[in-house]
């Protein structure tokens, strides 16, 4: 069994390094698709911006604003998604994202939610343009 070893913070280093450097930050300029969730409760809002070729996911930014975790998760699931299928990429759920960081204290786990469902709401919009039903 694998030790994951925990900050101080009680995040592992995975989810640190997403935070304090987090990849394909920004949005893309007319994206195939584009997804916005947020969280009412914990104000956490969360923005997916993707290109996609032949179903395949080739370029994905995001833009949040919410807690480290929620930069982190966002940061992981681009990370997870690019050069996806983008029925794969549905398929990314909330433990998914979770377990690529090396886990989430549970009170935060409903950030690694979001980026999964800014993820689905992004190829939602992507199909829904493809076949033109909005």
């Amino acid at each position: 069994m694998e030790v994951i070893e925990l900050t101080e913070t009680g995040y592992s280093k995975k989810v640190l390094e997403h935070f304090m450097n987090p990849k394909n930050v920004g949005a893309i300029e007319n994206p195939d698709g584009y997804g916005k969730v947020g969280n009412p409760v914990c104000g956490d809002l969360m923005e997916m911006f993707i290109k996609v070729k032949d179903d395949t996911i080739t370029e994905i930014k995001f833009k949040t604003f919410g807690c480290g975790s929620a930069i982190a998760t966002s940061s992981m699931v681009t990370e997870m998604a690019k050069g996806m299928h983008v029925d794969d990429a549905l398929k990314i759920t909330r433990n998914d994202v979770a377990d690529e960081l090396d886990g989430l204290p549970p009170k935060k786990m409903h950030c690694s939610n979001l980026a999964a469902d800014a993820l689905h709401a992004a190829i939602k919009d992507y199909k829904a343009k493809k076949t033109g039903k909005k």
